[in-house]
């Protein structure tokens, strides 16, 4: 929980400038695990800016949560600015938000089945007016919450970036 506690006045700051345009965000979170959506979750009265979201970490989970067909990842590998971008846009657009934030990675400690090396992680955001952006992260660790907690820091980060740009 000191994790969270940590994470929580940031999401206080966000939570703040999506009320402020009332505007409401969903998630796609992957190696983070949950816990972009967790951290988003501490705010009391989440509900007013946070419509849901999922744990991305199969193909199955990929195809209920985006709804999505196969082809729209034709030739796509994960952990890349365009899987990101895709994934972040789905989610928005499958639960109704003015915002989505999804993250692909590979945490760490096990093989990654495409070969993706341990410690990276890309974030991609977008919102409203086609805005989009993201951003990569290497730890060139192989410590898997280490990892978790590195890619999540980058996907709160770069969403609290993206909000106060467009603001």
């Amino acid at each position: 929980m000191d994790f969270l506690n940590e994470l929580h006045p940031q999401a206080v700051r966000i939570a703040e400038l999506l009320r402020a345009r009332d505007e409401k965000i969903a998630v796609a979170d992957g190696a983070t695990g949950g816990l972009i959506g967790a951290a988003l979750l501490t705010v009391p009265g989440a509900l007013e800016f946070y419509v849901g979201g999922g744990i991305v970490y199969s193909f199955r989970a990929r195809d209920v949560l985006f709804n999505l067909p196969r082809e729209a990842y034709a030739g796509m590998r994960s952990v890349t600015e365009e899987y990101a971008i895709l994934q972040a846009g789905a989610i928005r657009d499958q639960m109704g938000a003015q915002w989505g934030i999804a993250e692909s990675g590979s945490a760490g400690s096990s093989k990654h089945p495409l070969g993706v090396a341990s410690g990276r992680s890309i974030t991609a955001v977008t919102g409203p007016q086609d805005f989009q952006i993201t951003r990569l992260v290497e730890t060139d660790s192989d410590d898997r919450i280490d990892n978790m907690a590195a890619f999540t820091r980058n996907a709160l980060n770069l969403l609290e970036e993206a909000l106060i740009r467009v603001g």
